[in-house]
């Protein structure tokens, strides 16, 4: 599966990627207030290879957002009461609010991941993860949950080319660990998995978006425009739309459930 995937999409006008990432963030500023007018949880997950732009992503979803109506997890090994738990618990102590936006960086799909690749847990436990994650993913959506997936996928050259920048660079060497560098050396046993994940838990309540990465400023704009126009569509509001419209729209709706109800009498 991911081997379909074009990881050279790009956008290479940076006027361009400046319009289009500012036009998306008021965008889902405003839709992210409606969701606490609604009062719909939102919950993004944030998975992908190393070194693929899912801070820089996230960092441009939060950008523009009311930081009272958003939290941010970054997802690592668990620790404490955490690992004395089924591992699906300590992210429903982590559920966002009714009306609050939850970012993962990293999730609950470390079960099928890295915890398969790297033996830390029985084959039978990550083949049960599958429907465990799908069931868990369906509670949420059928309680009201908007919910967004999405896999940052780029090639094995552009992140052995972002690994190298990131050991010269004294600023951002810190991220760059040995740990990274066994993971790649791991690259199709974790290819196997992702394809295995995307293939298993990509529902039609829960879907998954792969965004080819190569290009973060495509990346970035790909992301936003998801969560814009999916936001949109469960919130039953167009954040492009001037606002005298849309109070147009919403007050011919109750003139007309009124008039209904007359003639019903």
């Amino acid at each position: 599966m991911l081997a379909t995937i074009d990881t050279t999409k790009s956008i290479d006008d940076k006027q361009v990627y400046r319009s289009e990432l500012i036009r998306y963030q008021v965008a889902l500023h405003a839709l992210g207030y409606h969701a606490y007018l609604q009062q719909r949880p939102v919950i993004i997950v944030f998975e992908g290879w190393d070194a693929a732009g899912k801070g820089g992503a996230i960092k441009r979803v939060t950008e523009r957002l009311d930081p009272r109506g958003y939290v941010v997890y970054s997802i690592a090994a668990p620790q404490g009461d955490d690992k004395t738990h089924h591992y699906l618990w300590r992210f429903w102590r982590r559920l966002p609010e009714a009306d609050q936006i939850a970012i993962y960086d990293r999730s609950w799909y470390g079960r099928v991941m890295v915890k398969r690749v790297e033996g830390f847990c029985t084959e039978a436990e990550w083949q049960r993860a599958y429907r465990e994650i799908n069931q868990f993913e369906r509670q949420l959506v059928d309680f009201g949950t908007i919910l967004f997936k999405f896999w940052v996928h780029i090639s094995s050259e552009e992140q052995l080319s972002r690994f190298e920048r990131r050991a010269s660079d004294p600023i951002k060497n810190w991220k760059l660990t040995d740990e990274d560098w066994r993971n790649r050396e791991k690259w199709d046993q974790y290819e196997t998995a992702v394809n295995d994940m995307l293939l298993k838990t990509s529902t039609v309540t829960a879907p998954w978006t792969v965004v080819e990465g190569n290009c973060k400023w495509y990346a970035r704009v790909k992301v936003l425009r998801t969560l814009v126009e999916g936001m949109s569509k469960e919130l039953n509001y167009d954040p492009f739309e001037p606002v005298q419209k849309q109070k147009s729209k919403s007050s011919s709706k109750k003139t007309n459930g009124k008039n209904e109800g007359k003639k019903g009498k």
